[in-house]
């Protein structure tokens, strides 16, 4: 999965594809006819109100595509970078953006072992601690340890 382009309609059409849902059944749900349903296919985003509703019918959330997005190419330290004096008030709830999903740490973890980036560029480009990526390492190294052993 490529975080960085998202093509939502594309991915929900995959996701269609995949569950073999009927577009009578779709058009019903978004009260539209077949051409606007393929129209949202084209669409590289959609509006929220379209997203929300393709989430329930399709059982997936697909607003987390776009906070992996977030996780991985605006991380929150950029954020932090500012002046101490500036001060960040907001009314909106505040959530932990470091909480990476499988996904993304395997995404990470494949990117160093098929060499298109070393550890260091993983760090530096999205931002993630050091520490946290040399856990993440360590655990993979041990599953597949325990993976390939065999049972007597």
């Amino acid at each position: 999965m490529n975080f960085k382009n998202i093509h939502i309609g594309k991915l929900i059409e995959k996701e269609v594809l995949n569950r073999e849902i009927e577009s009578s059944r779709i058009c019903n749900f978004f009260n539209a006819s077949e051409k606007d349903i393929l129209n949202m296919y084209e669409c590289e985003d959609l509006d929220t109100k379209n997203l929300l509703r393709w989430s329930k019918l399709l059982e997936y959330d697909f607003f987390r595509i776009y906070s992996q997005h977030l996780i991985l190419y605006a991380p929150q330290e950029r954020f932090h970078n500012r002046k101490k004096n500036e001060v960040n008030h907001t009314v909106l709830p505040k959530f932990r953006k470091n909480i990476y999903t499988n996904e993304v740490i395997e995404f990470l973890l494949e990117l160093i072992i098929s060499g298109a980036k070393t550890k260091t560029q993983v760090i530096e480009e999205y931002g993630i601690p050091k520490t946290t990526l040399h856990k993440w390492i360590t655990k993979r190294k041990t599953f597949n340890d325990e993976e390939n052993i065999s049972f007597l």
